[in-house]
């Protein structure tokens, strides 16, 4: 069955270029009314730019329905007012994407706390700040669709992106909370890590390879993560036509002898400690107590 998303209304941040402009296009070809935003500007953040109106053309031209926006994902007040104009030219806020970041790598050595916060307030706190100015909205109409923004170096490290990996791997945390958070008013919230030659990435791909990683094939994953069949509680990752999935997993671990409980115990039992076998997939933090008690009971 084809996935549509006539009737919806979508805002996608970071829209200007890349993989936002990838998923505003398709979002608004499969029938959504989407609000690109987008703050323009350099990698780094730094500037402005018309980007997000050139997407909002492409958008018109095809036949679509599209708004611009310019409100930067960390200003409370203009994401609440970006979220005020959504909901007068179009009714509501059905999904939400939260693309928008700025990259300032560096090794951690010789990188300062100014990076390092900027990279998490744009990351991390701006998808939080856009996250909550449409939670009341979804939650009271029983429907909301939200993609967080992860990637690759959150989830398994990545040398000079301290700041980065920091702010990603704290999506996935967010995004997990909020999937139990949004649960019983239907709003589903997954992650994505995506993997695609963009200004961000340009000067990292291997030239060869900028044509196999095109924005536009991360896109069939994240439509389906902001689908009305959407799972919730997922961490997808995505690139050059191939969709994964990733988890945060848990050993069963071993109970330590109550007479030993040392760190020499945990020295010599490592390697039972980090047996993956049986290893389960929590759901919600609280498995890892209960898994804790379970193993004292010899379970």
């Amino acid at each position: 069955m084809a996935i549509s998303f006539e009737g919806r209304v979508a805002i996608v941040t970071g829209a200007g270029g890349g993989l936002g402009r990838a998923y505003a296009l398709e979002l608004a070809r499969r029938g959504a009314r989407v609000v690109v935003n987008d703050l323009g500007g350099a990698r780094d953040g730094s500037g402005e730019s018309d980007a997000a109106a050139a997407v909002v053309e492409e958008i018109r031209a095809a036949g679509g329905s599209a708004i611009a926006n310019g409100a930067s994902v960390t200003d409370e007040a203009q994401v609440e007012a970006m979220v005020a104009e959504a909901r007068e030219a179009f009714g509501s806020v059905h999904i939400l994407i939260n693309n928008a970041g700025i990259l300032r790598d560096k090794s951690f050595a010789k990188m300062d706390m100014a990076d390092f916060r900027a990279v998490v307030d744009v990351h991390l706190g701006g998808s939080a700040i856009c996250t909550r100015a449409v939670w009341a909205l979804m939650r009271d109409q029983a429907y909301g669709r939200i993609l967080m923004t992860a990637s690759s170096t959150g989830l398994y490290g990545n040398f000079g992106q301290a700041n980065y990996g920091a702010a990603k791997m704290g999506l996935v945390g967010l995004a997990k909370t909020l999937s139990l958070e949004g649960a019983r008013y239907n709003v589903r919230v997954n992650t994505i890590a995506p993997t695609a030659a963009t200004r961000m990435t340009e000067d990292i791909f291997p030239a060869d390879l900028l044509g196999l990683f095109k924005p536009e094939l991360v896109a069939p994953a994240a439509l389906f993560l902001v689908g009305e069949d959407a799972p919730t509680n997922a961490i997808v990752g995505a690139g050059a036509g191939v969709v994964q999935a990733a988890y945060v997993t848990l050993t069963r671990g071993v109970a330590l002898p109550e007479d030993d409980r040392t760190p020499e115990a945990v020295s010599r039992m490592w390697d039972q400690i980090t047996d993956r076998t049986g290893e389960i997939v929590p759901q919600s933090g609280a498995e890892q107590a209960i898994t804790s008690l379970q193993r004292l009971q010899g379970q």
